[in-house]
């Protein structure tokens, strides 16, 4: 805004601060905008950058499984997250999960105190008319800005997100509680497993699905939907009696070490810090009234004197109709010096909205620098998301997270799942490390 090598970033989260970190270590200088601590949506608390309001899990390290594909390409692009990342790990079996507040702060740290990012303090409540301009918003956008965004480029497509609770580490009852992960992955005490017999777990199941729910007017859309990957556990146990127990209650690959058996249901705590003094619920996001939270999660016998440390929350998401609205490099159609980053776009996951920050960021500084733009090579799962939110083919758009179902078949297809994602990724690795050499991309 200030001069033709300045570049503006509004949004102070995953995919803002990626992107004001990529463009800054390019040799341009940022204006990052962001509304706290002045505004918070209803589901941000902090005042910090980079907040992390749902699961802190990354998901699955493996750079043969799909999500760990993604972060080792993100690794590979120097991406600022993942060092922070890295910093403040917590044991989560096979899973890259953060000491949210650490990481939050971390990621703070190291933005404010770049020579070359100004933070700017200020909710914008319309979009710049002129210079280069990335918005990476997420799917919590203010209303103002929202309204304009729906002006500029038609009703916005919105779902509802929800957050699972966090219990203190010293109020659960160890003699019904056991450490252990599923088929031994992992650390021995990356996971506390809460098992429950039948006649637990029915009059729990019976609970829940009775329970009340918190109103959602105060976050007030047309046709609400609730996105998959992060469906309340009381909306799922609705489908059926043992939907819960075959999804984030599954008992398979643990041994309760009281009865030598397998549980009949459980539920898995993951430490939310790294001190290991809060567990998170996995799987459990809920939208129950904060007393109805307390009254049902307390009957499994491991929570049954349980503090919560903070109840699960449902929030509205926002994302724009990105096959209809942007190119394969995260740019408008119609602008190309106007860039969208994170959730607003339709990728699904934090390492998926900062990975598409990574691209603005670089994109945004090859514009100013005269360069052309680029698009990762399709065989890599960066590359591979770009094309599936800016592919015009796409109807039915949906929010989509990294898998290897968007990547193009291999050429020799393994059968064993394994080397079939390891084959996927060396192949995406080996055309990055070419992609980033013909491109000078570092």
């Amino acid at each position: 805004m200030n001069d033709t090598k300045t570049v503006t970033v509004i949004g102070g989260g995953l995919a803002g601060c990626e992107a004001a970190y990529q463009l800054s270590r390019r040799g341009i200088r940022v204006e990052l905008y962001d509304s706290k601590p002045k505004k918070k949506s209803p589901a941000h608390h902090s005042d910090l950058l980079c907040e992390i309001v749902c699961s802190n899990s990354f998901k699955a390290k493996r750079v043969n499984s799909a999500a760990g594909l993604l972060k080792e390409e993100m690794r590979t692009l120097g991406s600022l997250l993942l060092q922070c990342a890295d910093r403040c790990a917590v044991p989560a079996g096979g899973a890259l999960a953060v000491d949210r507040e650490l990481f939050s702060q971390l990621v703070t740290d190291a933005i404010r105190s770049d020579p070359n990012i100004t933070v700017i303090e200020e909710e914008l409540t319309s979009l710049p008319e002129d210079g280069v301009t990335i918005v990476a918003t997420g799917p919590l956008t203010h209303d103002a800005l929202a309204a304009d965004i729906a002006r500029r480029y038609g009703q916005s497509l919105r779902f509802f997100d929800a957050a699972a609770p966090i219990v203190a580490a010293e109020s659960i009852d160890m003699e019904h509680a056991f450490y252990e992960s599923r088929y031994g992955k992992g650390g021995g005490e990356d996971y506390l497993n809460c098992p429950m017999n039948k006649e637990e777990y029915e009059a729990f199941y019976e609970a829940l699905i009775s329970a009340e729910r918190a109103p959602v007017h105060e976050f007030d859309v047309m046709n609400p939907k609730v996105y998959e990957g992060c469906m309340p556990i009381e909306v799922m146990a609705q489908r059926g009696v043992d939907t819960v127990r075959f999804g984030p209650m599954k008992p398979v690959g643990l041994r309760d070490p009281r009865t030598g058996h397998r549980p009949w249901a459980v539920l898995q705590l993951r430490k939310e810090n790294a001190d290991g003094t809060m567990y998170n619920l996995v799987g459990f996001q809920t939208n129950l009234k904060f007393g109805e939270q307390k009254r049902v999660f307390s009957m499994i016998p491991a929570l049954r004197h349980a503090e919560f440390l903070r109840y699960g929350v449902m929030h509205r998401n926002t994302f724009i109709d990105s096959p209809r609205i942007l190119n394969s490099d995260y740019s408008d159609k119609e602008n190309k010096n106007r860039f969208f980053a994170g959730q607003l776009t339709g990728v699904e996951g934090y390492m998926e909205s900062a990975s598409s920050g990574l691209l603005c960021g670089i994109n945004a500084a090859r514009l100013l620098d005269g360069q052309n733009t680029v698009t990762l090579p399709a065989t890599t799962m960066m590359g591979a998301m770009s094309r599936y939110i800016s592919d015009p083919f796409v109807t039915d758009f949906q929010p989509m997270g990294a898998n290897f179902g968007i990547l193009p078949e291999l050429e020799h297809r393994p059968r064993d799942k394994a080397e079939r994602g390891q084959a996927y990724a060396d192949r995406a690795l080996g055309d990055l490390k070419k992609f980033i050499e013909d491109n000078n991309l570092l």
